[in-house]
């Protein structure tokens, strides 16, 4: 056993075991069946046939017969998230199952321990000292059985079982209001922008539309002119200088805005990218440098996210690319296109991978108050999406405490602690 784990202090009546010894270890009844045979075998066959089929970390899918029959603990072999302190390392199933090599089937020792008190602990413990491996880590048998396992009498394991779950059941709750509140905020914060950039937050005696279309809007709002988009802002399309010369990578120093980017810039102003090629790469292909301030919009893949240049830097082609002339501020574009990403979506072609085409996007066409207005439209925008970003940090946060609290809960709970 690890000394530092031996020689904590335990309650009189507990005792340290090897968890090999405390718990029955069944990796004998594993099988893997690879993917391809697996599909084999359940084709044609109706769900009643089936069993589940279980990996590392859960169930991988479904097989047409089982292994084992009963309830067991399973924790991973390889494939395991065993350095996350806040994700699950075992889990329990139930019934007629199937469990490939990537997992260790453990079961209770009668008059020992408790499937439930095995699960609670495995998902406990530090297990940086028991696995090895650089790319994918890996718990041996060898390792898994030499575990210290603090054994209780077994009418204390149920009554630490049953207080973690009940306090587990009263953390849950809270997690899902706090998710709940989430969820929420992401439809404010969508009406928020609706609301603003079709005149609704600056009294313009509105009536809600998009913003943004494709044709005439079927409402408008009475100040404001419906105009094409391309005649107050220039539509630049992005290009990829050639992946495979490395030439136009190397000692990259030219930003250069990709799909990989633009999920965590959307709504935001883009000062820095993933990939950045250079002066050669720009030459040798048709992308080209855009000011700062430029209005990108990912037109496929991830239709609708958008960001503003806050540098000079390239697109590649999934991007169109506007550069606002005088009458339309850039920021009232970003979340003009942001109001409208709904219907813009649905404006889109295809059915696996959305996209709008060049020429779509060249008949858009905005609803447009004055250049005053849109300043103040977006002052009134920002203002309140200032305050979700403040909601939306302490629901992070709150989050991020609750479950150091289920840790801290199964802490107490293996040390006897746990009133």
């Amino acid at each position: 056993m690890k000394e530092e784990q031996t020689i904590k202090g335990l309650p009189k009546n507990w005792k340290w075991m090897k968890l090999g010894e405390a718990a029955q270890v069944l990796d004998n009844l594993r099988k893997p069946i690879n993917s391809s045979e697996r599909h084999k075998r359940i084709e044609n066959k109706s769900q009643d046939e089936l069993f589940p089929y279980y990996g590392a970390t859960g169930q991988v899918g479904l097989i047409d017969d089982f292994i084992t029959d009963g309830e067991y603990v399973l924790v991973g072999e390889d494939g395991a998230p065993f350095l996350d302190n806040f994700k699950e390392k075992a889990y329990k199933i139930k019934g007629k199952t199937w469990v490939n090599n990537h997992a260790h089937i453990l079961k209770e020792r009668d008059g020992v321990s408790l499937n439930d008190f095995i699960l609670h602990y495995l998902n406990s413990i530090n297990y940086r000292e028991y696995v090895n491996g650089t790319t994918r880590l890996k718990l041996t048998k060898g390792s898994l059985v030499e575990i210290p396992f603090p054994v209780p009498p077994k009418e204390e394991q149920e009554q630490i079982v049953s207080k973690i779950e009940e306090l587990f059941s009263e953390l849950d709750k809270g997690i899902e209001e706090l998710k709940t509140a989430q969820q929420q905020l992401k439809v404010y914060r969508q009406a928020v922008l609706s609301a603003g950039t079709s005149g609704m937050l600056t009294d313009s005696n509105s009536e809600y539309s998009n913003t943004i279309t494709i044709g005439l809007p079927t409402k408008k709002n009475k100040n404001w002119k419906v105009v094409q988009l391309t005649d107050v802002a220039k539509l630049e399309s992005g290009h990829t200088p050639r992946k495979d010369t490395p030439a136009y990578w190397e000692n990259g120093n030219i930003l250069w805005l990709s799909l990989q980017d633009i999920r965590a810039l959307d709504g935001k102003v883009a000062n820095d990218t993933k990939y950045k090629t250079n002066a050669l790469g720009i030459e040798n292909s048709s992308a080209r440098l855009l000011p700062e301030g430029t209005v990108c919009f990912c037109r496929d893949i991830s239709v609708g996210y958008v960001t503003i240049m806050g540098k000079e830097m390239s697109t590649t082609q999934h991007f169109a690319n506007w550069l606002c002339k005088k009458e339309l501020n850039n920021r009232f574009l970003m979340y003009s296109f942001m109001g409208s990403r709904d219907s813009l979506i649905q404006q889109g072609q295809g059915t696996t991978v959305r996209t709008i085409y060049m020429p779509d996007l060249k008949e858009l066409r905005i609803q447009l108050p004055t250049i005053e207005e849109q300043q103040q439209i977006v002052q009134e925008i920002e203002s309140r999406l200032s305050v979700c970003d403040k909601i939306e940090e302490t629901i992070s946060n709150s989050l991020k405490q609750a479950e150091a609290l289920r840790q801290s809960i199964l802490k107490k709970a293996f040390e006897g602690k746990l009133n």
